[in-house]
């Protein structure tokens, strides 16, 4: 594998840094910096940037608005944004339901949703899991019964999802609801589109271990949603999901995050010492996992590389992205257990406030008071998209044929 960059691809990395160091805006930077609670608008203005620019959606074709990117120049731009520590576009919309409406939505559809999607203008959340039913979403019981009032035909949408993350500021959501009882478990199943200030919705809060309002409940109760909301046909909702889960598992392993996470983490190690008083970076036995981490991250890496040159030739993600789930969720989660440990005791207290207008931390180093919340955050990663157990399956099943 040529791993060097062509002078083109220099110079598009280095046009892709200044437009990154000129637009990205402070005061965003300062909050990520103090490490303040971001707000909606703090979520949603880096996004917006980057729409006028043109670049918010580089995976799109460019007929959708896409920026028509090779793999490489997308696999620059990713690299440049982690380097930058830029806060990440929402994939909610870009990543996920925006491929499955250009995909398998109608002209109308693809009209209304994709503008929106691609500027920043609209939020949206995924309602997949319920109680009963987060990785075997095939069991979900979300109900839509069909009905004709006024000559024009809706469903009724009765049902609960849950941990769905930062819809109490969704403007719109993607649903997957059964439509028929009687049919076999996937085969019963459709995608629906549903206004989020429709009645009859109540968004109610998750406040995890970490005291963040990341995640919710929705509750759906007679929500009445037109027929032309629904994506694909009546039934075959499954389809819908499995595409836009692959395409989700994709981006979920995050190599270009991590790569920067590692060096990171490497920092931390060089400035802690161990029990002998040397940096904890020259400590054998911690830099061992420092490099076998590194050594992951590099193999992962590689296989991203492959799978962006595959879908480059026109083949969309297959097993490939279940592999990319499972180690890079698994990566993510030993960094915040390396800085855990890089922490040590430091790390047991926590502190969600600061006297005001101190910017001193009242215990250890700057950086322990955010270790443990980021680890027991990242604890999801390995469930969130199909857990990591479900697509060891489906790795065993598609690659192995088992």
């Amino acid at each position: 594998m040529d791993l060097a960059f062509s002078p083109e691809e220099v110079a598009f990395r280095e046009e892709v840094r200044a437009f990154i160091a000129e637009n990205y805006p402070a005061s965003l930077r300062g909050k990520q910096d103090e490490g303040d609670e971001l707000g909606r608008e703090d979520m949603l203005s880096w996004h917006r940037i980057l729409a006028k620019k043109g670049w918010s959606a580089p995976a799109w074709p460019k007929e959708y608005g896409g920026t028509g990117w090779t793999a490489t120049q997308r696999y620059i731009f990713s690299e440049e944004l982690a380097r930058a520590d830029t806060v990440a576009v929402l994939p909610f919309g870009i990543n996920m339901v925006g491929p499955v409406i250009y995909t398998f939505g109608t002209p109308e559809q693809k009209a209304k949703h994709l503008p929106g999607i691609l500027s920043g203008d609209v939020w949206w959340c995924q309602g997949y899991s319920e109680p009963g039913a987060g990785s075997d979403l095939a069991n979900l019981r979300t109900r839509a019964e069909r009905v004709t009032e006024d000559g024009k035909d809706y469903y009724i949408v009765n049902g609960q999802k849950t941990w769905t993350t930062l819809a109490q500021h969704a403007d719109w959501g993607f649903f997957l609801v059964r439509t028929n009882p009687t049919a076999k478990a996937q085969e019963g199943i459709s995608f629906l589109l549903i206004d989020m200030k429709t009645p009859g919705i109540t968004v109610k809060p998750i406040i995890t271990l970490d005291g963040g309002h990341e995640v919710n409940e929705v509750f759906l109760d007679n929500v009445k949603v037109p027929v032309e909301n629904r994506i694909h046909e009546e039934n075959k909702g499954w389809t819908c999901a499995k595409f836009l889960l692959a395409h989700e598992r994709t981006g979920i392993a995050g190599v270009a995050r991590s790569k920067r996470g590692i060096e990171r983490l490497k920092g931390i190690a060089r400035s802690q010492q161990d029990g002998a008083g040397e940096p904890l970076l020259h400590n054998p036995f911690f830099r061992r996992k420092v490099a076998e981490l590194e050594t992951d991250l590099t193999a992962l890496e590689f296989t991203e590389l492959r799978t962006l040159a595959g879908e480059a030739s026109g083949k969309g993600p297959g097993p490939e992205s279940s592999l990319l789930k499972v180690k890079g969720t698994e990566i993510q989660q030993r960094i915040t257990e390396l800085v855990l440990e890089a922490a040590g005791h430091y790390a047991a207290p926590y502190f969600r406030q600061f006297p005001e207008g101190s910017n001193e931390y009242p215990i250890g180093p700057e950086f322990a008071h955010r270790a443990a919340p980021a680890y027991f955050n990242m604890r999801k990663t390995s469930i969130y998209g199909g857990s990591n157990e479900i697509q060891r399956n489906i790795i065993a099943k598609m690659v192995l044929g088992l």
